[in-house]
């Protein structure tokens, strides 16, 4: 798992398997009952009907901004997540190091001029970050993602 995959999953939680729809009792035969079989299938198309029409619905978006002010809030320390990649991986107990933010850089297919720990390179990957959290459901302002 890389980088990206670690700040994905704090801000965004991680994506569940798809519902699978529960199993149907096994129907009880007596003479008495001779359409346990089709009532089965019955409450099997129907399980498997609601379990397609959970899946189908789309996941609401995450505030990402609520999410990262409440983990700075937590922390008890000033950190200026909303242009600094350094702070926002720390809001987000994750190591923030050049070596860190070298592997986020290839995560997110970095192939800029700038050295390592730029300034230039820094400000593109929180930009980059942003926008790959808005692509995966995130909710994030306007203001960060030009």
């Amino acid at each position: 798992m890389g980088i990206f995959d670690s700040i994905k999953n704090k801000i965004l939680g991680k994506k569940d398997e798809p519902a699978k729809p529960a199993a149907a009792a096994q129907p009880v035969f007596s003479a008495q009952s001779g359409t346990a079989a089709a009532a089965m299938a019955a409450g099997k198309a129907a399980a498997e009907a609601a379990a397609a029409k959970a899946a189908a619905a789309p996941p609401k978006p995450v505030d990402v901004e609520a999410i990262l002010e409440a983990a700075v809030k937590a922390k008890g320390i000033q950190l200026n997540w909303r242009t600094s990649i350094v702070d926002l991986l720390k809001a987000l107990d994750l190591d923030s190091s050049l070596a860190a933010r070298k592997e986020l850089a290839a995560d997110l297919k970095y192939s800029g001029p700038h050295a390592d720990g730029s300034a230039e390179k820094n400000i593109w990957l929180h930009k980059e970050v942003m926008k790959a959290l808005a692509e995966n459901g995130g909710k994030v302002p306007k203001e960060l993602l030009n």
